[in-house]
């Protein structure tokens, strides 16, 4: 649990405690400043500008290094990325641990799960022969560029959309998912679509592109980020916001672990999430979309979201890739 989590709870049996005291004759002292407690995390704040959304800019954020003839596991060519990521021993993820179904902390076994865990473990396949030589680094959504451009890993698996912002910074394999973007409220709620969503408070992740949407609604919302998709679902449920915006995917990962939401209103958006992968590193680009290709082709990815997804419903085909040299 949440420091900030547990300092509410702290604070709730304080408040208790003091009341039991009042009530067998205690008396508080008059003028006394007993404040509110707020269970926000202490890093949640107000989003004022909205970043580039993933249809703005010039560029086609889809499109990616078509891949060559793929060498065979173990066997990659001398001096490229891949052979360095070979002598090291290990394939370095950057990943999430707080997203439930893509990228989350099993409770039980304490070992990181979901689609983006399962692919990142095929591309180790096709690298070692081996799909458990990987190290997963956890990254916030904020971290990802930046742990590529600092070498801190060899690509990120996050549920990283593609963007023509971001494309500057580092470059991606094709997409691999595609993610409407919407609602997710307490039934009943009244809040039906972005129209009713005008005012409201509405609680996004930081650092994603999907926030974009929102400052385009005809009565903007107050938008509130977070560091962790589970910050938004305790506030939720707390009554700090009225709504989460986000990746449909990732509500219903939310939604799964609380049987009171419902996700409502059409799409105002959709995320292309691709592997991110370090600037100007063509040769690791056009292996890993070598991987995807096998992927899509040989039933692997309607395996993986059948395993990790199915709570979505029944696998849609793959999306198709885009290539540009």
């Amino acid at each position: 649990m949440k420091v900030w989590a547990r300092r509410l709870r702290s604070a709730v049996l304080a408040g208790v405690i003091l009341f039991t005291a009042a009530c067998s004759g205690s008396h508080v002292p008059a003028g006394s400043n007993i404040g509110a407690v707020s269970p926000l995390p202490p890093d949640a704040a107000e989003i004022t500008a909205p970043p580039q959304g993933p249809a703005e800019g010039s560029c086609d954020v889809e499109t990616s290094l078509r891949p060559g003839l793929q060498p065979k596991p173990l066997a990659v060519p001398p001096s490229s990325p891949m052979a360095a990521i070979l002598a090291r021993g290990r394939l370095r993820v950057g990943v999430d641990q707080n997203t439930y179904l893509f990228g989350f902390r099993d409770p039980v076994s304490g070992e990181l799960k979901g689609f983006d865990i399962d692919l990142a473990r095929e591309i180790a396949r096709d690298l070692f022969d081996d799909p458990n030589k990987i190290e997963l680094r956890t990254l916030t959504a904020q971290d990802r560029s930046t742990a590529l451009q600092s070498k801190q890993v060899d690509m990120v698996v996050r549920t990283f959309t593609a963007t023509c912002e971001r494309r500057r910074d580092v470059d991606f394999s094709t997409v691999y998912y595609y993610a409407p973007e919407r609602f997710l409220v307490v039934k009943g709620s009244g809040i039906t679509d972005g129209a009713s969503a005008g005012g409201k408070r509405l609680c996004v992740l930081n650092g994603s592109s999907s926030v974009a949407a929102v400052f385009a609604l005809p009565k903007r919302p107050k938008v509130i980020g977070v560091t962790n998709w589970t910050d938004c679902l305790v506030a939720l449920q707390q009554g700090q916001v009225d709504a989460i915006f986000g990746d449909e995917p990732i509500l219903y990962g939310l939604m799964a672990q609380d049987h009171n939401l419902s996700i409502v209103g059409e799409s105002l958006g959709t995320g292309a999430y691709a592997v991110g992968l370090p600037k100007g590193s063509d040769q690791l680009v056009r292996f890993v979309n070598g991987v995807l290709e096998r992927v899509r082709g040989d039933g692997t990815w309607q395996r993986i979201y059948s395993a990790d997804l199915g709570v979505i419903g029944p696998p849609p085909a793959p999306p198709t890739p885009k290539y540009n040299g």
